[in-house]
């Protein structure tokens, strides 16, 4: 018998194996920015939240993904999302148009999976009950949903015990893009097999090795674990995270569907991964837990580059996939995705090509991990469109500058029906408002009136005011400013329904 069967067979078994107060707590981490799938994702508006594979975003599948979850008689609690702060409102709204309730944990700031998880359990473990979570990032895809639940049910049996299980794809070929862990011995009973060792990203030689030995999965960044089994794993393998994250939970604040951690305690963590941080350290030290793997053939795929989506995708004939308005015409393993402009791709091979409003991507998929190299150089220029889309998203709606020049600047907003903006005010800016489509409400300085479809008002420099929707339908209007500063940084906040300051 290996160390690790006797661990899991000298532990305790819960006493609440049989109770209906069993919990299975999903939790969600979204706080990743997807930089390797630019131009589509961008730091303010990240790959979780884009329908990159159908209509519903990464985070929605995600979501779906959960329902009939079931571990013997445990309950499914609602999941829990860590998500930046920037994207709350976006991560609220796109679950709330699917039905779907969440605890949203708010990081101020990025941290890594290990901190993320650590705050998830505090938040769970404080409810009462010491619940299994079940960690997934928002960004993977997975096929076959029942292979997946019942693997999260062998997952969910090791975890009970007191084991940190890591779920692992099954290779279907040699990929040097993924870390890979080394699994000992079947445990008996469980699915599950021992955590071995873990391994870097290896060439390609050494990755068809792993391969073909049938003793290395793929690390997928999915775990299964109680709550007070991975606070013991973090506070004795890396006590600093623990701190801060203990500090930022007491310090937090409850906002309505939201709850805010601290700033400047969360900040003080380590960034740290959950691999780094707890299962390495697992792989040479199980005196406070043992560690245990899953095997998980799903039909996985963490999404995490443009080759990644052209996979996964229906393809022609001659291995194309087109998305949005594209024409092939004598080309081979090529992906194109337009967002607006028709892309007519004529004898290319291996090519990926991404077109949206304000940038396209043209790389050779052998390439496409350098994409993220390209981000970064953007940001060093001091680029928007490392962070924004032309297309900004706001939780009353959305704004698409269409065009711009000096001391003007032209934009379409969109108000999402009962929605309104902050009460506001400008110090280099005027605006025109023209409604096109539905009706708008507006403040100006003391007065309030209504104005319907081809009707307009204009907004002085320095006077308070607001726009709302008030009716059912989307308000649709065309903004046009004019002043010597046009920056969004150029607005003074009186009141704001949403808290922003």
């Amino acid at each position: 018998m290996t160390a690790l069967d006797t661990a899991l067979s000298s532990a305790p078994r819960s006493s609440t194996s049989t109770d209906v107060r069993l919990r299975i707590q999903p939790v969600i981490l979204a706080g990743g920015s997807g930089t390797r799938l630019w131009p589509m994702s961008r730091e303010h508006y990240p790959k979780q939240l884009i329908g990159l594979i159908g209509e519903q975003s990464l985070l929605q599948s995600t979501a779906q993904r959960l329902d009939g979850l079931a571990y013997g008689t445990a309950r499914t609690e609602d999941a829990i999302i860590v998500c930046g702060e920037e994207h709350r409102f976006t991560t609220a709204d796109q679950l709330r148009t699917r039905g779907r309730r969440a605890q949203l944990v708010l990081e101020p700031v990025p941290r890594n999976t290990a901190p993320a998880l650590t705050v998830a359990a505090m938040r769970a473990f404080a409810s009462g009950d010491d619940a299994i979570l079940v960690v997934m990032p928002a960004d993977h895809v997975v096929a076959d949903i029942e292979a997946f639940h019942k693997a999260i049910a062998s997952g969910a049996q090791c975890a009970e015990d007191g084991a940190i299980v890591s779920m692992c794809i099954v290779p279907g070929h040699a990929e040097t893009g993924y870390g890979y862990i080394k699994v000992g011995a079947e445990l008996a009973g469980r699915g599950a097999r021992r955590l071995d060792r873990f391994v870097e990203k290896p060439h390609l030689e050494l990755a068809r090795q792993y391969v073909a030995s049938g003793e290395y999965l793929w690390n997928a960044g999915i775990f299964i674990v109680r709550a007070s089994t991975w606070l013991a794993a973090i506070e004795h393998f890396q006590p600093a995270i623990y701190d801060a994250c203990r500090a930022a939970c007491d310090a937090g604040i409850d906002d309505g569907e939201f709850f805010r951690l601290d700033h400047d305690a969360f900040a003080s963590s380590p960034s740290d991964s959950i691999d780094y941080a707890v299962m390495e350290q697992l792989a040479n030290d199980s005196s406070i837990c043992p560690g245990a793997v899953v095997p998980l053939d799903a039909g996985w795929s963490d999404v995490g580059s443009w080759d990644a989506i052209w996979k996964i995708l229906p393809k022609d004939g001659s291995e194309n996939v087109a998305r949005g308005r594209v024409m092939f015409q004598g080309a081979t393993s090529t992906y194109a995705h337009s967002e607006g402009r028709l892309i007519a791709c004529v004898g290319t091979q291996n090519l990926v090509v991404v077109e949206t409003a304000d940038a396209i991507l043209v790389a050779d998929k052998s390439c496409v991990q350098d994409v993220k190299a390209i981000v970064g150089r953007i940001k060093s220029e001091q680029g928007t469109e490392a962070a924004d889309h032309r297309k900004v998203h706001r939780p009353w709606g959305h704004y698409d500058s269409v065009d711009h020049g000096e001391r003007f600047q032209v934009k379409r907003i969109v108000v999402k029906p009962g929605a309104r903006l902050s009460l506001q005010m400008h110090h280099h800016r005027a605006e025109h408002w023209v409604v096109v489509r539905g009706t708008a409400l507006v403040t100006r300085g003391t007065e309030t009136f209504i104005l319907a479809e081809n009707e307009s008002t204009y907004i002085p420099i320095g006077v308070q005011h607001r726009l709302e929707n008030p009716g059912k339908m989307p308000l649709e209007i065309i903004e046009v400013q004019s002043g010597t500063y046009l920056g969004e940084d150029d607005i003074v906040r009186f009141d704001d329904k949403y808290g922003r300051q």
